[in-house]
């Protein structure tokens, strides 16, 4: 039986996917509503809800007057580009065992370019924090994170910054991050970047250069964040408009 928290079609989403990875269904062919209401103990409204996002995410497929089935491409996608995960979990969904470790934290006056990105008086005092995530002890992304001082309650230590920067944000300075507006920027390594994360200089990146906002739809950070495409892909379903 389900519990009301987080919401029922969340919980009934999540389960049935996780029985979809588990391969519990015979020919990729998926029960019923009625029988998967039953058996999570929910609405039929509910599952119907929980398959539609499924389905949005690529993960089964219908078809008229057949039913509901595994779609064996769609779980190829171990992380969907317009959701905001951790990269330690992304790591895990592609197989790896993660870790993260601090580069270091610094503390540096806003330029024009960060202060008009972030609504901030130029030369306010912004935390940059180098995060480095590893895949297998692979270094695989290395994140940057533009934090104002003014959102950041009380002292801090390292592995204050360790977590995921929407928790930090929360944690210690409650700020409820919202979203992020994300551009997806090719680069090439630099020598800096090529030794960090183990790559040959002018080697091909991909980037991720993002303003995170929170409720009020303000902005609270930025983050730049750099990734080795031959250790980590992004996959994504793409539908005809009509």
């Amino acid at each position: 039986m389900l519990k009301r928290t987080p919401s029922l079609t969340e919980q009934a989403k999540s389960h049935i996917k996780q029985m979809i990875l588990d391969d519990m269904f015979a020919d990729g062919r998926i029960p019923s509503e009625t029988e998967l209401a039953a058996d999570l103990g929910v609405s039929r409204t509910t599952i119907r809800d929980a398959l539609s996002r499924l389905e949005i995410e690529g993960v089964v497929y219908r078809k008229q007057g057949a039913g509901t089935f595994v779609n064996e491409a769609g779980l190829q996608i171990k992380s969907r580009l317009d959701e905001i995960w951790s990269y330690e979990a992304m790591l895990a969904a592609h197989g790896y065992t993660p870790s993260t470790r601090i580069l270091d934290i610094t503390t540096q006056a806003a330029d024009d370019d960060i202060a008009a990105e972030l609504n901030l008086t130029v030369g306010e005092a912004l935390f940059v924090v180098r995060k480095l995530f590893l895949a297998d002890n692979q270094p695989v992304i290395l994140a940057f994170n533009y934090i104002p001082t003014r959102f950041v309650e009380g002292p801090n230590t390292p592995e204050d910054f360790l977590t995921p920067v929407y928790t930090f944000m929360w944690e210690n300075g409650r700020q409820h991050f919202s979203y992020y507006l994300s551009e997806i920027v090719p680069i090439v390594a630099d020598a800096d970047l090529a030794q960090i994360l183990h790559v040959q200089p002018q080697t091909p990146l991909i980037s991720l250069h993002e303003i995170g906002y929170n409720d009020d739809n303000n902005p609270i950070l930025k983050s730049t964040s750099c990734f080795r495409d031959d250790l980590l892909r992004f996959r994504l379903i793409r539908r005809p408009t009509v």
